[in-house]
């Protein structure tokens, strides 16, 4: 088993730019090195730049189409 120095904050990689930032309670930015990468990156999210993969959303006309199936399947004949 390997110990931690606890003594060093941990060293990460700024998100945004790359530039080293110390992981502290100093930077009210972690884990970003600024204001401004922060703000850059929420832009990014904001503009869909950024995304999470996995299935795409249900949009509103194909959740009108299945509900109406869904009305469709379940009247008697």
């Amino acid at each position: 088993m390997t110990t931690q120095d606890t003594s060093r904050p941990l060293e990460v990689a700024c998100p945004q730019c790359r530039k080293k930032v110390l992981w502290s309670a100093a930077n009210p930015y972690r884990p970003f090195c600024s204001k401004r990468c922060r703000l850059l990156d929420l832009g990014a999210w904001a503009d869909e730049s950024h995304r999470i993969a996995g299935e795409p959303a249900m949009d509103e006309t194909d959740l009108d189409a299945l509900l109406a199936r869904a009305d469709q399947d379940g009247e008697p004949s």
